[in-house]
């Protein structure tokens, strides 16, 4: 996870590339995370992904929980942490499996639909966004009679109430939910079950290896409506995946193949597996990759793309980039308390949740860590800078500096001992003065082994 430190210092003596700080692809770092799934909610964006284990077992997926993240501006990310995990299940006895989510509003509740790998698909409830989440059925929603069949739901609720959820691999499921999105319609299909037909038509096709022609959808359906045009989009073309996507008249097709969304990239993962949505008149693509892990398959990072759709619909063939959303739809505002774990980019850094209050913090901070906010309104000069930190070492410093891992410093927050790693202490140190718009970066300073902790920070 951690960026190897003598290229860190190779950077600040300024012989590495410049743009190594504007990278913004993948948008979170401090944890492996794959299969976005976004939701807009009451002006805000809710990122809920997967979550690869750093250390994986027996060389495949290692995947215990479901974690997510929220935005306002689509440049700085909020770590919600771990939200849901397989032990929210007590009938399940798996303890691996924890694939791709995705969660939706109806009636003032929240609900996660999770995929239980070898186990079927699963609901999940919260009354809020973040949760906390738990069983209202206590089995599985979506029974599974193969390992790989019953994965990777995606749910819509239409303009006339009736909800959708559809999932698979190789083939394509759906059944329509009844309104308390937790059972649904038996009447139709097999038992409630419908199977979508995989033709050349509807989903292209493609030469397996063994040498027969099958459709070329694969997996992780992607399913909302635009315009009163519904849309399909999912990985293709089995192993490596590209992206491609199919539209239909109705929820329930028939459909017609439309194209590739995003075509294979050398730091793209041998999966993929996108989320599409429109939030404040911007439309957003989030595909996972490996670039993190610098090309472990099985440890993957979520990334986003802007894109606008053609005029008649169409989505245009998107390119995967490091540089990711350019601009930040609004600003942040540095003169109210702001969560540590609200940030664009980090690099050797982890996050915790104390299980006690559920309060997620900044943990992990090694000399030369940091962490970049972007876009942050200086409309006023500062005075002071404060911070809630904990720490049970000798601590250190917290290099306060703008638009640059090495720019303009100003001010240093000296962080001492305060008697435990959860004990946290307000402390505050004078700053220079700053007007406009600025990136904010936080440069941690300090002797071996791990500084402290940081939970929240404000300007004033």
């Amino acid at each position: 996870m951690r960026i190897n430190k003598v290229i860190l210092k190779v950077l600040i003596a300024g012989f590495f590339i410049p743009t190594f700080c504007l990278g913004q692809n993948p948008v979170v770092q401090t944890y492996y995370t794959a299969d976005p799934a976004p939701m807009v909610h009451d002006g805000t964006v809710y990122l809920y992904t997967s979550h690869d284990e750093d250390s994986t077992v027996n060389n495949f997926f290692t995947m215990y929980d479901w974690r997510c993240y929220s935005s306002t501006d689509m440049v700085n990310w909020t770590d919600h942490g771990a939200v849901a995990s397989l032990k929210n299940f007590a009938w399940s006895k798996r303890e691996n499996g924890a694939w791709a989510p995705q969660c939706i509003e109806r009636n003032g509740k929240f609900y996660l639909y999770v995929p239980i790998h070898g186990e079927g698909i699963s609901v999940l409830v919260a009354d809020l966004p973040t949760g906390p989440f738990t069983d209202p059925i206590g089995k599985r929603l979506i029974d599974s009679d193969h390992i790989w069949q019953d994965i990777d739901p995606t749910v819509f609720v239409d303009d006339d109430g009736q909800a959708y959820l559809y999932w698979g691999n190789p083939g394509l499921w759906y059944v329509k939910l009844n309104e308390d999105m937790v059972s649904y319609d038996r009447s139709l299909g097999q038992n409630g079950v419908v199977s979508v037909e995989m033709t050349t038509e509807a989903f292209s096709s493609q030469q397996g290896r063994d040498g027969k022609t099958r459709a070329s959808y694969t997996e992780g359906p992607w399913f909302y409506k635009r315009n009163n045009q519904y849309y399909m989009v999912y990985a293709a073309k089995g192993i490596p995946e590209y992206i491609a996507y199919s539209t239909a008249p109705t929820p329930e097709g028939p459909w017609t193949y439309r194209g590739l969304i995003m075509e294979r990239a050398p730091h793209l993962a041998f999966t993929n597996h996108a989320g599409i949505i429109d939030f404040a008149g911007n439309s957003y693509f989030f595909y996972h990759d490996q670039s993190l892990s610098e090309g472990q398959g099985f440890k993957r990072s979520v990334s986003v793309e802007q894109f606008t759709y053609n005029p008649d619909g169409s989505i245009p063939l998107i390119v995967p980039t490091k540089e990711g959303i350019k601009e930040s739809i609004s600003f942040l505002n540095p003169f109210r308390k702001v969560e540590a774990e609200t940030m664009a980019w980090s690099e050797g850094l982890k996050t915790a949740k104390d299980n006690l209050t559920g309060n997620i913090y900044v943990t992990k901070i090694d000399d030369g860590d940091y962490i970049k906010v972007r876009s942050a309104d200086f409309n006023k000069n500062p005075k002071k800078f404060a911070a809630g930190v904990a720490s049970v070492s000798a601590g250190g410093q917290i290099e306060i500096r703008i638009d640059g891992f090495d720019g303009e410093l100003l001010g240093v927050l000296e962080v001492k001992s305060t008697g435990g790693d959860i004990n946290w202490v307000e402390k505050a140190c004078k700053v220079k003065k700053v007007k406009g718009v600025h990136d904010i970066y936080f440069v941690f300073k300090g002797g071996k082994g791990e500084l402290f902790n940081f939970d929240w920070w404000q300007f004033k």
